[in-house]
């Protein structure tokens, strides 16, 4: 994939039988969906495949509830195998906050307790880290790294923040806000050396990347298969290895907490795993269909176009090029870019939720806003049933009308 920029669109992905793929999708046709990043979108047959699930569950409980966990077993091989890791070394869990959640209540204190994550951490995990170093009593330290650093000046500034205090090292594979990279390997094998566990957020990486775990040495990786894989919402893996994962339980204490992991973690009472048993449908989808290789290429071309149309509205707009638009990303990301805003748009992440709600509400346009050093971007995100009409769309409807929304809240920012 070329992560470059991309100024010819690219031939959208057709169905075996000619049609657009989005017919596979059960999306609102009136909304323009820019953001498969933060929620993703579950095609149809997997949509079906879990309703046939649910139905068998809700028609005999009984029989259901204590046969799921031998189903959810059989489930991990197939998610393993897609991930390409052994199964003894996955666990289900909703969401990769779940699974970060999961390490966090059960990893022990070893040295003094303290905690490095990156300017670039997603909040809700920092809130979470920083919960975990009063409770071990300690403290977090937060790595800065630029947002055009590239692999040596990343890695260099999270090890020099690593001392004989630090317990755990919570690291983005693919940063959220920010769409970039972090040289997760290179400060996997270090912490390795110090001894320090690591735990990768590793939300966005399933399926954008083809083999996300190649190559990483680190104790605890977390990864969304409901983004980039299609899968129903709710179904994450937690990928353990080494001997904390013994240490390791669910965040629901049920019958099987005696099991070893990750057997433990197929029995959670009369939780609703059927998003679980349909993920495979999911993945099997865009492999039988497209081919992984293709769709990712398609979403990576599409991004780059897509930036570069984008970009280059704003910069025409504001006559400012080279301060918004296009942006330097230090470890760039396939099939995800950022395009700066102009000033007065999405300066934090209060405002970047906001500016979210209303491009979704008057726009109808459901995007991406992210803040990071108080500068507002627009994330984009492609996936198959995106095409370069949806985001030519954009830079020629929602540029113009943003444009208007950042002077507004330039001249009244008490308004805004």
């Amino acid at each position: 994939m070329s992560e470059t920029e991309v100024t010819t669109a690219p031939r959208p992905l057709l169905l075996a039988d000619g049609s657009p793929a989005a017919r596979a999708w059960s999306l609102d046709p009136v909304m323009k969906h820019l953001n498969h990043g933060s929620f993703g979108a579950v095609p149809r047959v997997a949509q079906e495949r879990q309703n046939e699930f649910r139905a068998e569950m809700d028609s005999s409980p009984v029989v259901w509830f204590p046969a799921l966990p031998q189903r959810l077993a059989a489930t991990r091989v197939d998610l393993a195998a897609f991930l390409r890791v052994a199964p003894d070394d996955l666990a289900l869990v909703p969401n990769a906050s779940a699974g970060i959640s999961v390490v966090f209540a059960s990893l022990p204190r070893r040295r003094g307790g303290g905690i490095v994550v990156t300017d670039h951490g997603y909040g809700a995990v920092t809130m979470g880290a920083e919960r975990l170093a009063r409770r071990w009593g300690g403290e977090v330290r937060t790595a800065r790294v630029s947002l055009d650093a590239n692999e040596e000046q990343a890695y260099e500034a999270v090890v020099a923040v690593l001392d004989d205090a630090t317990d755990l090292i919570v690291l983005d594979q693919i940063t959220s806000a920010t769409a970039r990279r972090l040289p997760v390997e290179r400060i996997g094998a270090e912490a390795r050396r110090r001894g320090i566990p690591l735990l990768v957020d590793a939300a966005h990486a399933p399926g954008l990347i083809e083999a996300p775990l190649d190559g990483l040495t680190c104790d605890f990786w977390v990864g969304n298969l409901h983004k980039w894989g299609c899968t129903p919402r709710g179904t994450a893996t937690l990928v353990a290895r080494g001997d904390l994962r013994d240490d390791l339980y669910p965040l629901i204490d049920s019958w099987g907490a005696a099991d070893p992991y990750p057997d433990r973690f197929d029995q959670q009472g009369t939780v609703d795993a059927t998003g679980y048993l349909a993920a495979p449908t999911a993945l099997d989808f865009v492999e039988t269909t497209w081919g992984w290789d293709t769709a990712r290429r398609y979403m990576d071309d599409l991004a780059g176009y897509a930036e570069h149309v984008i970009g280059d509205a704003f910069a025409e707009l504001t006559g400012t090029a080279g301060t918004v638009g296009t942006v330097d990303v230090g470890m760039p990301v396939p099939g995800m870019r950022l395009v700066r805003l102009p000033a007065g748009l999405a300066g934090s992440r209060v405002e970047a939720d906001a500016l979210r709600d209303r491009a979704a509400r008057e726009l109808g346009v459901e995007a991406a806003f992210t803040s990071f050093g108080g500068i507002g971007y627009l994330r984009l995100s492609a996936h198959v049933y995106n095409t370069a009409a949806d985001y030519e769309y954009f830079a020629e409807d929602c540029v113009p009308l943003l444009g208007r929304w950042a002077r507004a809240a330039r001249e009244h920012p008490e308004v805004s």
